[in-house]
């Protein structure tokens, strides 16, 4: 259970937000510690932040990409909502924001150790966060040329790269301007892209094919290996969120853990669960190799134009909050720069690598297999974190944590708290045994394409930890 520290203002701080966190003002904290009497909100304002974010494109190809992978569309639509059931860890996780008056980047710091956990942002937080930031913005690129088509332009190269950039700029600006602006949109961004949706939905109704099954289904040891691997990719976007602390950490101490655990989760799974079916569903009428056209054959002509700028806007709002968490990933790994400056060079880098990627090689490609891979990693990361939580009931000292002197209760040995490194560890070497992706772990073959990545990552890192890290969690917890 998180502290019940006596909060006097945040009653009246709910109702009136400090003005270092106002929407028409740029964020004045980065990593540095919340004080009580700046914290205010509600944790229903946590529905839309994670609703705006999971209301996207990316969501509709996976789950056309069940079917695709040789589903029933009912499979395909259980796989959706079994992988999306992950949104409780991501909405779990929260509740350790408003404990400390911290961003995720920085509570970390308890599991890994000061020095350990610089090196858990710069890889688990940073680069993971500009990959996806690199990815989606080269899927909104996509959509937003075919924009630019249908209004008479041709998309040359020049045009290309100014659309890039502008998408990218209006990203980043959310991100600069911070946590309240991004309170502040998020609602109405949600309700507009929900309108958006109900109109595809209504168009993929009228065409698809609700007792869908394959020509040849599955059966046997081709049919779990599939529905694994299905399931595996859906949770990759929830746990791939151990930064959700990062949106919740300006909430009164004293906010309901399971409203904010709640809030988070359903905030993101309700959308998750509708889009990704809609994609299943999608997938019985159209060919979802290429969603964006496919799609259009089936919407109403005046409504395609609309749908493409839902796909932008979408995809902004779940860049806004990577390119933000990657700002305080990169303060977090030791670089002295105010957030605003480290949210701009992190954009900075992923639009390099979408430029680089979309018009010049394919590295976005080397991008996406990568982010494969690294699946590895994040099921043990999530993990660790939320055992910690268990075994530190949610009591986190905020000021501590800020300290990254040797002199910090979180300097640990050396600078790094070898439970957690050694459980993360051992959760990475067991998930790379298990993986099949771009390559094929040992116990994947095995098991004749199986891969059991993630259940088995987690369970040996979260196993791990609690044998070897309580004596660590009890030296520093309140």
């Amino acid at each position: 259970m998180a502290s019940t520290i006596p909060d006097p203002g945040a009653a009246r701080a709910e109702v009136t937000p400090p003005v270092s966190d106002r929407p028409a003002r740029i964020e004045a904290h980065g990593i540095d510690h919340i004080p009580d009497s700046e914290r205010h909100g509600h944790p229903r304002e946590l529905f839309s932040v994670w609703a705006a974010a999971n209301v996207n494109y990316l969501s509709l190809v996976i789950g056309g990409a069940l079917v695709l992978m040789g589903l029933s569309l009912w499979q395909a639509v259980a796989v959706t909502v079994v992988g999306n059931l992950f949104w409780l860890l991501t909405g779990f996780l929260a509740t350790s924001g408003p404990a400390a008056g911290a961003p995720s980047e920085v509570i970390t710091r308890a599991l890994y150790g000061v020095i350990g956990n610089r090196v858990n942002n710069a890889i688990g937080g940073w680069l993971v966060s500009v990959c996806y930031f690199a990815l989606n913005l080269a899927a909104a690129a996509t959509a937003a040329f075919a924009l630019v088509e249908k209004a008479g332009i041709t998309a040359t190269t020049p045009v290309k790269v100014a659309v890039i950039v502008v998408i990218a700029a209006l990203t980043l600006a959310i991100s600069v301007y911070g946590h309240a602006l991004i309170i502040k949109l998020y609602l109405p961004i949600t309700l507009a892209l929900a309108g958006a949706f109900t109109v595809v939905a209504l168009s993929v109704f009228r065409h698809a094919d609700f007792s869908y099954a394959p020509a040849e289904p599955l059966t046997g040891v081709d049919l779990w290996a599939v529905i694994i691997a299905g399931t595996t990719m859906v949770a990759s976007g929830p746990l791939s969120y151990t930064t959700s602390a990062d949106f919740s950490r300006y909430l009164p101490r004293t906010a309901s853990p399971r409203a904010i655990t709640g809030w988070t989760a359903l905030g993101a799974f309700v959308p998750s669960i509708v889009v990704g079916s809609l994609g299943a569903f999608a997938a019985t009428a159209v060919d979802m190799t290429d969603p964006q056209n496919a799609l259009q054959k089936i919407l109403p002509g005046w409504f395609v134009p609309v749908f493409l700028l839902a796909l932008v806007l979408g995809t902004i709002s779940i860049n806004a909050l990577t390119a933000y968490s990657a700002g305080l990933a990169l303060q977090a790994v030791g670089l002295r720069v105010r957030r605003t400056v480290s949210v701009l060079f992190d954009g900075t880098v992923a639009v390099a690598a979408t430029l680089y990627g979309v018009l010049v090689s394919n590295f976005l490609d080397t991008v996406s297999n990568a982010l494969q891979v690294i699946v590895v990693l994040i099921g043990p990361l999530m993990a660790v974190y939320a055992t910690d939580i268990v075994l530190r009931r949610n009591r986190y000292d905020g000021r501590a944590l800020s300290d990254e002197t040797p002199g910090s209760p979180f300097w640990f040995t050396g600078g790094v708290n070898w439970a957690g490194a050694l459980s993360l560890m051992a959760g990475v070497a067991s998930a790379a045994l298990c993986v099949n992706t771009v390559y094929t772990g040992p116990v994947a073959t095995a098991l004749g394409g199986i891969d059991l990545s993630m259940p088995v990552g987690m369970i040996v890192a979260a196993g791990l930890y609690v044998l070897i890290g309580r004596r660590a969690v009890a030296a520093t917890s309140l």
